[in-house]
Order: C-alpha cells, then structure tokens, then sequence
C-alpha cells in the first residue's frame, strides 16, 4: 500500500481507486510448519490483523486475500485432519476481521497440483476441504454475501501419469465439486490457476462457463483471479526494461481479454472446447 505513481506524485492505490479499479492486498503471513501434523505447513498471520486491516482500509484497499494451501499425499495421509480444520479456522478468522474493518475477504483454499494423483482424488480432497472451510465460516459468523472464495480447480497432479484428461473433464469436476461443497449465497467463484499453463488455465475455465451456461442451475459467477497464467508473460517480456514497457502492455492486455472472454464462455482460441463437444458431454456424460 506504500507504492506511489511512477512521477512519486500521489499513492497508487490513490491512482487506482480515482479510475474505477478497487484495490486489495495480502494479509496473510505465509505458511509455517504446524505442529503435529504430517510434516506440513498452514497459514499464519492472525495476530495484529484487525489494526492492519484499519490501516489498509484508510490506505484504500477494499478486499484482501489469504491463501491456505494443502498437499495431497494419500501415502503419508496428505492432508491431514488438523491441517485441514487449522487452515478452515484459520480462513474464517481472517474472512471475520475483514468484514468488521470493511474489506471484502478473498477465501483461498488452495489444494495444490503437485503430486501424481488422479482428479478423483483431487475431487474428494477438495470437497472435504471446501466443506470445512464452509462449516467454519459459518461458526465465525461470516456474511457469505459478502465474501468470495478463490479455489483450485479440480485437476489430476501435475505428475500423473494415467489417460489424458480434458479440459471438459476439469470443468465436470470442478462443478460438481462446488455443487457439493458451495452455497449459492457466495456470489463468485475467482478461480487460482495453481501452476497451470497461461492459456490451460484460460481454457478450463472457458470450458466450466460453457458446460454452466448449459446446466442453468449454476448459481456463482465462475472468473479468475489468476497471477502466474495472467502476467507471466508480461513480466518476462518487460524483464524491467523501460524499452520493453509497451510490448509488455499488449502482452498482458491480449491475456486479460481472453480470460475476460473465458470467464463468459466465448474463448475461442486453438485448443479451447467447442460448443459441441460441451453439449454432447451435458447430454451424455455428464452426471451429478
């Protein structure tokens, strides 16, 4: 919240707020080892956070975020239950102290990518995480109205091995899942890319708004909120060069419009699902 304009002319929150766009930051303290656990890590950053948030909201911020992440190791019983009730506590506290200090929370629960499992167990893991993060919002009072959640999707590990996975499979999956676990009062679903490729990320979405555009019985705004899959590009061109700004610029407006259009089911890049192809999966295949 200390950055200020290029010219040192004014804060650039300031800035921000004075062209219509809302300002948020990282409350979180990162993930620390937690006791007791199966040698894992939760996050931290609850102590001081009410006079924190104070001083953001004058500052200029309007929203915050707070990521809790969870490996998957079925092995070595990844996640475990502590971790899992933890993190979910953890979620609602902070998801508590923004709403008294009048910053919309961003909830994160993030089950990440890395591992060789199936997306059948990404899937179950998710649900038993998403649903005790829900259950703990409730008991801490949070108005879901007035929150969003920012969760994984639902992939196989980034070192599977089995048969190909679609991204029509993502979106099958993924929706189910929030079907099972997610409230309809929570209005958006502001999908993290984990990992993913800058355009897999743009097309699994595209392809979960095409498969709910089907459905009709979708009830949350399906977006993103992306940050490797929507300026990766954008850094690398622009690698701190002042001669490289302007490509840079183009790079990153080329991908905030084709998650815009994903984000409404219309990406129609190589690779990105038809229309068709998502029709005969919501005739055939698809089954909650």
């Amino acid at each position: 919240m200390d950055h200020k304009t290029k010219d040192g002319s004014k804060p650039l929150s300031s800035y921000c707020l004075e062209q219509g766009i809302a300002v948020g930051i990282k409350v979180d303290g990162g993930l620390k080892p937690l006791p007791g656990s199966n040698n894992e890590n939760a996050c931290t950053g609850l102590d001081g956070m009410a006079e924190r948030c104070q001083k953001y909201y004058v500052a200029g911020a309007r929203f915050a975020k707070w990521r809790a992440a969870y490996a998957i190791d079925l092995a070595s019983g990844k996640p475990s239950e502590l971790v899992v009730k933890e993190q979910a506590w953890g979620l609602a506290r902070y998801a508590a102290i923004c709403q008294a200090n009048g910053l919309c929370p961003i909830v994160e629960p993030e089950v990440m990518m890395d591992g060789s499992h199936d997306i059948e167990t990404c899937a179950r893991v998710s649900e038993r995480v998403y649903s005790e993060v829900i259950h703990a919002l409730h008991q801490h009072g949070v108005l879901l109205e007035g929150c969003l959640l920012k969760p994984n999707m639902v992939t196989p590990g980034q070192s599977y091995t089995g048969p190909k996975v679609t991204s029509l499979d993502i979106a099958k999956y993924t929706i189910r899942t929030l079907q099972r676990t997610i409230p309809s009062s929570i209005p958006g679903i502001t999908f993290l890319s984990g990992g993913q490729g800058e355009e897999e990320a743009s097309i699994n979405l595209d392809a979960m708004n095409k498969l709910a555009q089907l459905m009709k019985n979708v009830p949350w705004n399906l977006s993103f909120s992306y940050g490797r899959a929507l300026q990766h590009s954008c850094v690398t061109k622009w690698a701190g060069k002042e001669e490289n700004v302007e490509a840079a610029q183009a790079i990153f407006l080329e991908r905030a419009k084709q998650n815009s259009l994903a984000q409404f089911g219309k990406l129609e890049i190589s690779g990105s699902v038809s229309g068709e192809a998502t029709q005969t999966l919501f005739q055939g295949d698809y089954v909650y």
